[in-house]
């Protein structure tokens, strides 16, 4: 009996120590499910919070509207608008549906089908895949439809998008700039008001389930995107159309490497227009429009060659070189020259020199463009004449130290301040002699005729200005309001005075000068004449020493009216091919065409000349209605040519219209029935006549011409190109534009 007493003690023994033992394995592991559950509560459980809100919620961007860029009249040059973006949720594309979702984003959207097959094997697990972003409507419209009757709502999806557009294409482009696939701004205007231009996008937070799919009933919130301000330029659509189609033109005729130019309002510094050419649609900046670029890209010898000419003719038409290029500014900067000299008083109205075509300082010799010399010179005829050796002894009286001061003055050491990206600051010992740095006699005398210092049109034209003004520099500047998403001006530029250079004396004296260049026989600026506006300028010629002997730039700079300036001009020419390449040949003509046109749409007032009136371009008389013979006694009467169409004894129709500005002399044509076949000519070649010689070839086939360029009155004056093509035909009566210049006299 003891010895069961035993063993059953032993028994009770073991189970007790079951019982601890299972009691201790429980409460080990209900202390490890706590220790667990607030490592992950606690420790990670902001991780895991993320991680399901992610797998919970769909947070997608919504684009804001980027500003809108206007010109001075509230004309769109820069607009977003609506498009879509397109994107796959990977972890919904099964065997059943892939060939569907692939083939027909392939058809609808014109993407690598292959490529995506791999991209959304990779992202299996993932709820988005990036497709294609800035859709058009019709696709957009197209594959909202393909989604819906094949089932893969959810699996390819659509969210709201915007886009860049340009509407006038490469009108300003070098000003504007563009954006690039981000949305952010690159060059130009879109580059430098970045920020103000950018708004701030809005977010959609949907519920989802584990799939991705939105869950019925879910709720939704939407944060609004914030559009950006929007810009309003000082440039004007119409003059920079004049600028540019001038500058076009000359590209053309002087097989250029690059024209450029400015107008400005010379009062205020506000840029007007502003053109580079050749230059760029930013709606596809990477497109190469330069034909010697492409030229020299397919001659390449090799692919890395090719794709770096590629990336350099980019980047040479993205740049803005009327703010960028340094260049010697030549002759025009003779007017500076002067200004200095008179405003120290170390010349005077009736300083006097004679050239004899050469003079001899700090140990060479300068040569005058006109061997023979000028003879009997003053300060006025100095900038008439554009005497190279008269601006070496004016320099020699103002000296290194007045020199550089009034170079400095000028704003020739700084940059202007404009409110655009890609202008450089002027090195001192580099684009420019410096007394800090290193400025010799020699060096002066180069400098005093526009050679040795390095200048940019921006810096010129705002020099120019400061002459035209009164004195004034002003700070050039290029966006005039900033406006909300209301229309609400946030801010408005008012004009700054960097200083007063010289004094209004002074000024008008200098400007009086410049007019005479333009307005004179002997003017080398005489091509940039325009009827009825007393234009002032000055020509420059310059060579590219850098460039090797033979290379060279042309300009010209001025203001109109001279006594009253609206705007100034500057016109650079670079690189031109041909004998001609003087500014007063090439480029003054350029100018005159922009005065003149620009002036008018500007609606200032012509002041005509006697001899101009003689010349004037009149408007055609009003004779509808009338009686054959008495429409034609008047027009007779007045100079007309007239040719009557049809036995019909009532005028029922002429031609010009009346009111259309033709020549005093010019031809009018007159139908008298209804059912009269108008009357056709072919546009003749007018280029090499003078301005009698064209106006009789144009009144021969019925024409008539409008002058435009160089005083008719100057017998050397030729005619250069023309508005209408040459060949085409027109109705009898048309009036066709006819540039006129002289290549007598301009050598500068």
């Amino acid at each position: 009996m003891a010895f069961k007493r035993d063993g059953m003690n032993k028994n009770s023994l073991t189970a007790k120590r079951g019982v601890i033992l299972l009691v201790l394995f429980a409460v080990i592991l209900m202390g490890a499910c706590i220790l667990r559950i607030g490592y992950l509560s606690v420790i990670k459980g902001e991780t895991y919070r993320e991680k399901a809100e992610r797998q919970q919620l769909s947070d997608s961007s919504l684009s804001a509207t980027r500003g809108t860029i206007y010109d001075s009249n509230m004309n769109v040059l820069a607009q977003s608008a609506s498009v879509w973006l397109i994107y796959v949720n990977p972890s919904k594309v099964t065997q059943d549906n892939i060939d569907k979702v692939v083939n027909g984003l392939v058809d609808l959207l014109e993407i690598d089908g292959e490529k995506l097959r791999e991209d959304i094997a990779k992202n299996a697990s993932k709820g988005y895949l990036k497709v294609k972003s800035q859709i058009e409507y019709t696709q957009q419209s197209a594959l909202k439809e393909y989604i819906s009757e094949n089932e893969l709502v959810n699996i390819i999806c659509i969210d709201p998008d915007t886009k860049r557009y340009y509407p006038n294409a490469s009108l300003a482009s070098t000003v504007i700039g563009f954006t690039g696939v981000d949305g952010n701004g690159l060059y130009g205007i879109e580059y430098f008001y970045d920020d103000l231009l950018t708004g701030t996008d809005g977010r959609i937070i949907t519920a989802k389930d584990g799939v991705q799919s939105e869950l019925m009933n879910a709720y939704e919130i939407v944060y609004d995107a914030q559009q950006g301000l929007s810009l309003v330029l000082t440039i004007n659509s119409e003059i920079q159309t004049i600028l540019t189609d001038a500058l076009a033109a000359a590209l053309k005729e002087t097989g250029a490497k690059n024209v450029y130019g400015i107008v400005s309002e010379t009062s205020t510094g506000a840029i007007l227009a502003m053109a580079n050419l050749p230059d760029y649609d930013p709606n596809n900046p990477s497109e190469i429009t330069s034909q010697a670029a492409l030229d020299k890209i397919a001659a390449a010898q090799s692919e890395e060659e090719q794709n770096k000419l590629i990336q350099e003719a980019r980047y040479s038409q993205w740049k803005n070189k009327s703010i960028a290029d340094f260049y010697f500014p030549g002759s025009v900067f003779k007017t500076f020259l002067v200004a200095a000299a008179l405003e120290e008083n170390v010349i005077t109205d009736s300083t006097s020199y004679t050239c004899h075509g050469t003079i001899s300082t700090a140990g060479r010799t300068i040569k005058d463009y006109n061997p023979k010399g000028h003879g009997a010179e003053t300060p006025r005829t100095l900038l008439v004449n554009s005497c190279n050796t008269f601006s070496v002894v004016v320099g020699q009286k103002l000296g290194i130290d007045l020199f550089y001061k009034y170079y400095e003055a000028f704003g020739f050491t700084e940059r202007t301040g404009i409110d655009i990206n890609g202008e450089d600051t002027p090195k001192a010992g580099v684009a420019y002699y410096d007394p800090d740095v290193s400025f010799s006699a020699s060096d002066l005398a180069s400098a005093s005729f526009g050679q040795g210092n390095s200048v940019t049109p921006l810096q010129i034209i705002n020099a120019i200005s400061a002459i035209g003004n009164g004195g004034h520099l002003m700070t050039p500047y290029i966006v005039d309001k900033v406006l909300d998403s209301e229309g609400n001006i946030v801010k408005e530029t008012t004009p700054i005075e960097k200083r007063q250079v010289i004094s209004e004396t002074t000024a008008a004296q200098v400007a009086d000068y410049m007019k005479d260049v333009v307005n004179t026989d002997k003017g080398t600026g005489k091509n940039a004449y325009a009827a009825g506006y007393a234009v002032a300028g000055k020509t420059g010629t310059s060579e590219k020493l850098s460039e090797g002997e033979g290379v060279y730039i042309a300009s010209f700079a001025g203001f109109a009216p001279y006594d009253d300036p609206v705007i100034s001009v500057v016109i650079i020419i670079d690189e031109p091919k041909g004998y001609n390449y003087s500014g007063g040949a090439i480029a003054a003509p350029v100018a005159g065409e922009v005065f003149e046109k620009a002036l008018k749409y500007l609606g200032v007032e012509q002041t005509f000349t006697e001899e101009e009136l003689a010349e004037m371009i009149v408007e055609t008389p009003e004779v509808t209605g009338k009686e054959v013979d008495a429409a034609k006694k008047e027009l007779e009467g007045a100079g007309y040519t007239v040719r009557i169409i049809g036995d019909g004894t009532t005028v029922i129709s002429q031609s010009p219209e009346a009111g259309r500005s033709i020549p005093s002399n010019g031809a009018v044509i007159l139908y008298t029935k209804t059912d009269s076949e108008k009357q056709m000519a072919v546009v003749p070649d007018f280029t090499g006549l003078t301005v009698s010689q064209a106006n009789k070839l144009a009144v021969s086939r019925g024409l008539n011409i409008k002058i435009s360029g160089s005083s008719a009155s100057n017998s050397e004056v030729v005619a250069y190109r023309q508005e209408t093509e040459i060949g085409s035909e027109v109705e009898q009566g048309t009036v066709i534009t006819v540039y006129f210049k002289t290549t007598v006299g301009v050598g500068d």
